[in-house]
């Protein structure tokens, strides 16, 4: 039963391949220090509000040092669309303080010195270090999560759990490009309300699970 679990989620990767060519994360950033802040931002936000308010905050605050010379009120008035901006500003000044300080203004590449900057948990370093070459893990977002469950993959409504059930189907090699093809299908088709499952490229190997 396993084998077969793992070759329909290999076919499963294989096709969204096909038919999603070519995406990629929907954040707009040109380094590592904006890679780090706006996935922060996109917390309980889409990632096209970020992107409206994200070119100004970065040619404010172009590296971590700007952001760890500021007081976290000084970021409100770029991101007080995103929703919780008060926490995210704060926890966005406070990281940047701890990469300034003691990784020469360079985001982590390693997992354990990524989640102990504050304000990022395993989901938002797991979708920085896939972005910075370095990953190695499944990150689960609402939409991971909604199509591994439809799919049978998973029972899990925990992340941490559908994370884990993900990376023992799917060979390493597969996570990260896995995750990102799994996102945009949860976007595009397979929608919380009503999925698509008329135009949907995986309907004769998805169970409808929940559906």
């Amino acid at each position: 039963m396993r084998s077969a679990e793992r070759a329909r989620a290999a076919e499963v990767v294989h096709r969204l391949e096909g038919a999603l060519p070519g995406v990629r994360i929907a954040l707009e950033f040109a380094d590592d220090v904006q890679l780090l802040v706006s996935v922060i931002l996109s917390a309980q936000c889409t990632d096209a509000r970020v992107n409206r308010v994200t070119p100004a905050l970065f040619a404010r605050f172009p590296d971590a040092a700007a952001y760890a010379a500021v007081r976290p009120q000084a970021l409100w008035r770029y991101v007080k669309s995103c929703g919780l901006y008060r926490a995210k500003s704060r926890n966005i000044v406070a990281a940047m303080r701890v990469v300034a300080s003691e990784h020469g203004g360079r985001v982590p590449r390693e997992r354990a010195a990524l989640e102990a900057l504050p304000g990022v948990g395993r989901k938002t370093a797991g979708v920085v270090l896939i972005h910075l070459g370095a990953g190695d893990g499944f990150p689960v977002d609402t939409h991971v999560g909604r199509v591994a469950r439809r799919l049978g993959f998973t029972g899990s409504e925990r992340p941490g759990d559908v994370e884990a059930e993900l990376m023992r189907l799917l060979p390493p090699e597969s996570w990260g490009r896995g995750h990102q093809l799994l996102v945009w299908h949860g976007r595009k088709t397979c929608k919380a309300r009503r999925p698509a499952c008329d135009r949907c490229a995986l309907a004769d190997l998805c169970p409808k699970v929940g559906v």
